[in-house]
């Protein structure tokens, strides 16, 4: 089923996950497009992020953000058109970042929506990632709370994902030797020879922190945190004194249900921390910079404008397809930031 005028389909959480998400978790429905009242606009989704931090919503687990509400839509950064207006800063044809979520068409009374302008409309779904809320986490992340220096070597998971590639190119910027960890040959490789990263390790072979110490002989300064598990456990070992972690997100542990069986590894979390004087801080992009998306947004439009940073997306088409994406890029089978192409308008197109 593709986008229609009268229509709108809706992705809808029937039912929270236990563990991995399931198709049976989503419905796909459709409803009459709505009208805009009075100091309202009609938007019309063509671009739909989808996002690690999605699976926490649909918990009711306590967050820094409320859940998703079962039986309804889920939520989510989209690149939309405005195709009726009654709201006089707006006009059909303009083109916004919104969160009208999982679905074709939603109203907006202008609250939250950032106009798309200028270059980035040659590349409207970057206004999610490169030039939106990834590459402001990846931005911020690093040089706020990472604050790597010259010769210094940085480490990243999750690697040529949508924050780790950006993490790892800006790494590079500042003068610094950049280890990315990533999951398969094929990934690594692309690190290395697009991204311009010193190495890449592959998390998914057993000898993992061997690879790690043989690639960062002098330590580990600064280690962007995408995934914890497993590939936490190998970095630990080897950061130095005063070295910093940004942590993003811990993707390896958003399907769990019961804590991890095995050893304990606090104490030695709590040890190194203590020992080595280490800097730990988790962060929510918007809630701890969103003061600060105008310095981001032109320091980055510039590094693109002078073709200084690669980009990788990851597009699938149809919004129908959305859950099956969503499931595969927890486990890890997305190259690059994960788009959902709901509609295949191009700049400067109206319908």
């Amino acid at each position: 089923m593709s986008q229609q005028k009268e229509q709108n389909r809706r992705l809808i959480l029937v039912s929270r996950p236990h563990g991995a998400p399931a198709p049976a978790n989503f419905r796909l429905d459709t409803q009459p497009v709505p009208t805009p009242g009075e100091g309202e606009m009609l938007l019309r989704t063509v671009y739909l992020s989808l996002d690690p931090y999605m699976r926490g919503r649909m918990s009711d687990a306590p967050s820094y953000v409320e859940p998703f509400a079962v039986n309804d839509v889920l939520g989510g950064g989209t690149v939309a058109i405005v195709e009726q207006s009654q709201h006089p800063d707006y006009q059909p044809g303009d083109w916004v970042v919104s969160q009208s979520g999982w679905q074709d068409y939603a109203l907006s009374d202008g609250r939250g929506l950032f106009k798309l302008q200028g270059p980035v409309l040659k590349h409207p779904s970057w206004a999610l990632s490169l030039l939106g809320m990834t590459g402001f986490t990846a931005y911020m992340g690093l040089l706020d709370i990472g604050n790597p220096q010259p010769g210094e070597t940085v480490v990243v998971a999750a690697a040529t994902g949508a924050v780790g590639s950006v993490v790892g190119q800006i790494a590079k910027l500042k003068g610094c030797r950049v280890v990315g960890i990533a999951g398969g040959e094929e990934k690594c490789r692309y690190a290395m020879e697009k991204l311009g990263f010193d190495h890449c390790v592959d998390h998914r072979r057993d000898d993992l922190a061997q690879q790690l110490k043989q690639h960062c002989p002098d330590g580990i300064d600064v280690y962007f945190e995408n995934v914890g598990g497993k590939v936490f456990n190998a970095v630990l070992p080897l950061m130095n004194s005063k070295g910093r972690i940004p942590l993003c997100g811990l993707i390896a542990d958003y399907n769990s249900t019961d804590l991890p069986q095995g050893q304990d590894h606090l104490p030695l979390f709590q040890g190194a921390i203590l020992r080595k004087r280490l800097r730990v801080q988790g962060f929510i992009i918007n809630q701890d910079y969103g003061d600060r998306f105008e310095e981001f947004f032109r320091q980055m439009s510039q590094w693109v404008a002078e073709d200084r940073l690669v980009f990788r997306e990851h597009i699938v088409d149809e919004l129908e397809n959305a859950p099956d994406a969503f499931i595969g890029m927890l486990e890890g089978k997305n190259f690059g930031k994960l788009v959902i192409r709901v509609a295949a308008d191009q700049p400067g197109e109206q319908s």
